[in-house]
């Protein structure tokens, strides 16, 4: 059992486990240890006493000390009882805290990472790796203490009342405890390699399950059923037939500990025989020592299968840290200090940047937006624009350059400071679990429902608002699928506008709504950005025409900067977009 710790890696591991975990939960653990103590010297105490009432009331028939055995016999029961019970509880405790501090710290690293972590890590992963290696964790912690405390002090126990009445008997143990530990590490190579395999199954379970709930329409509409499910079928039978490897190498110490123990029984029973018959020993030493070998069978295999059981969870631990140690993709400075209050003007400076592994978007970038000014981003697919917007809100850092608030670099001030001051509407609408009026009051905690509902009016949201059973108590579905795109857009709208920030950026805000709505929103906006610093980003360039200056991006370079009608005249890049939008 102990060759587990053998490897460096292992110790190391488990060193960090146990230094993370068993400190916060000492008073627990150590109640947890003291009652395995308990019920390890109670089990060798009940073996013990069979000695005592073999003798006593067999061969020394002494039936004044019937009561007093028969007490003893009772407090040993009630103390192994009440000392599995303590022991219980306290583990179940302790595992179910160690699983939700874990869980917590897995969550807070994952929500510390930049945007690009979550663009080179599949959700799927995530989700495993906060559920099934938090519990890995626990069920590692609890392998060692209930092994190596309960188990093996139990075992040490039973022996010492063996080695104490039967020396010469108890030899036949010790020749064959190794044979039965080199039989179960014999079946121990291939668990680490399935059990990690077996995590990465069901990781590819969790994706494909995700993919089939999100896209289910495209699904449905190109009849991909078969496809998902053949991918999904694949993903549970990898995970079936995983299961099933380690099952059976787990079920395969049964036969290999059955039938040394039986041997050893067998041969205790028939030696033991002929020393009580040729009457050279005691019966009642005989029975302890039956007794005991009898209780140490359990034990024993329980220790002979630990390793098992932590080869296959320690991959899960070892999956956890590598999350948990993953570099931040986006960390503030240890002194970085909040953004100071200013107009809203952005600047940037000569920035450069390129997406990871990607040709770079801008070289030497020089750009100023306008305080409290109305500013369009417009050009063709691929020309920066909304790149231009993720360093605004600092979901990524230039390579070179720096991107200024009011003269202040973002890359040294505290995120919070940098994002408080932003509300953001993202052509991507997403919406989360709950109600409309939770939905919209993300944007400012502690918003109260008039203050909501003036948002959605503002956005042309709340006549569909009114009009649902439950008016804004209605439950917009997961990610708001039982609301229709233009309702989410305009929800997700009143959210930023709820926000009331310094800073409003409009990524294809308008792209859900129909000419109505849109024009609606238009007027809402023009209210709205008054002496604030907004950014908008849209592809119909019949949205951007109140913009104070438009700006047109080609390839990651600035080609024109003005007024609508100015561009117009110009006959630019900017003229060519929006009369090829006039186009038939």
């Amino acid at each position: 059992m102990f060759r587990f710790f053998r490897s460096t890696e292992n110790q190391r591991l488990v060193a960090r486990l146990l230094r993370e975990s068993f400190h916060q939960h000492k008073f627990g653990y150590g109640a947890a240890i003291l009652s395995m103590l308990v019920v390890a010297a109670t089990t060798g105490a009940s073996a013990w006493i069979l000695s005592v009432i073999t003798n006593e009331f067999v061969i020394y028939k002494r039936v004044e000390r019937v009561n007093w055995i028969a007490l003893a016999v009772a407090a040993i029961f009630i103390a192994k009882g009440i000392a599995n019970f303590v022991q219980a509880y306290f583990m179940s405790r302790v595992g179910n805290a160690i699983i939700a501090d874990r869980q917590r710290k897995i969550y807070d690293r994952i929500l510390a990472q930049g945007i690009e972590f979550y663009h080179a890590t599949s959700s799927s992963d995530l989700i495993t790796r906060m559920t099934n290696n938090a519990q890995a964790a626990r069920n590692v912690l609890d392998q060692i203490v209930t092994s190596y405390v309960r188990d093996l002090v139990t075992l040490i126990a039973l022996l010492a009342v063996m080695v104490w009445k039967q020396p010469a008997l108890s030899v036949i143990c010790f020749v064959i405890g190794p044979v039965a530990i080199y039989g179960v590490n014999r079946i121990l190579k291939r668990v680490r390699q399935i059990s990690k395999q077996e995590f990465r199954s069901l990781g590819q379970i969790v994706h494909v399950m995700q993919e089939t709930a999100i896209g289910v329409r495209v699904v449905k509409s190109f009849g991909l059923e078969g496809a998902m499910r053949k991918r999904m079928y694949k993903a549970v039978s990898d995970v079936e037939n995983r299961a099933n490897n380690i099952a059976t190498l787990e079920a395969a110490t049964s036969p290999v500990m059955e039938t040394l123990a039986g041997l050893a029984i067998a041969g205790a029973v028939f030696i033991s025989g002929f020393l009580v018959l040729q009457g050279g020993q005691m019966p009642g030493n005989i029975m302890a020592f039956i007794g005991a070998l009898l209780l140490a069978y359990e034990p024993a295999k329980r220790v002979a299968r630990v390793r098992i059981a932590l080869e296959s969870g320690i991959v899960g631990v070892r999956m956890m840290f590598e999350l948990a140690d993953r570099p931040l993709t986006l960390a503030e400075k240890p002194d970085a200090k909040p953004l100071r209050a200013g107009p809203g003007e952005i600047h940037f400076d000569n920035v450069s940047f390129a997406y990871p592994e990607s040709s770079p978007v801008f070289e030497g970038l020089d750009l100023t937006l306008a305080a409290g000014k109305m500013t369009a981003l417009v050009g063709p697919s691929g020309s920066g624009k909304s790149t231009i917007l993720n360093l605004i809100m600092r979901m990524y850092d230039p390579q070179v350059g720096k991107v200024m608030f009011d003269g202040q670099a973002i890359s040294d001030a505290t995120l919070v400071s940098v994002r408080e001051k932003i509300a953001y509407v993202s052509q991507d609408t997403f919406l989360f679990a709950g109600t409309i009026m939770h939905n919209i009051r993300l944007g400012r905690e502690g918003a109260t429902d008039e203050e909501v509902m003036a948002a959605a009016r503002a956005a042309n949201a709340h006549d569909f608002i009114s009009a649902q059973a439950k008016g804004y108590d209605t439950d917009v579905g997961e990610n708001g699928a039982l609301l229709s795109g233009g309702q989410r857009q305009r929800i997700s709208i009143a959210r930023a506008m709820l926000r009331n920030a310094e800073i409003l950026l409009l990524d294809e805000a308008t792209s859900a709504l129909d000419a109505e709505s849109e024009a609606l929103f238009r007027d809402a906006l023009q209210q709205l950005t008054v002496g604030r610093t907004t950014i908008v980003i849209a592809h119909r360039l019949s949205t951007v025409h109140q913009a104070d200056t438009i700006v047109v991006l080609e390839a990651g370079k600035v080609v024109e900067s003005g007024a609508h009608r100015t561009l117009l005249n110009q006959g630019g890049l900017y003229q060519k977009l929006y009369e090829y939008q006039l186009m038939p």
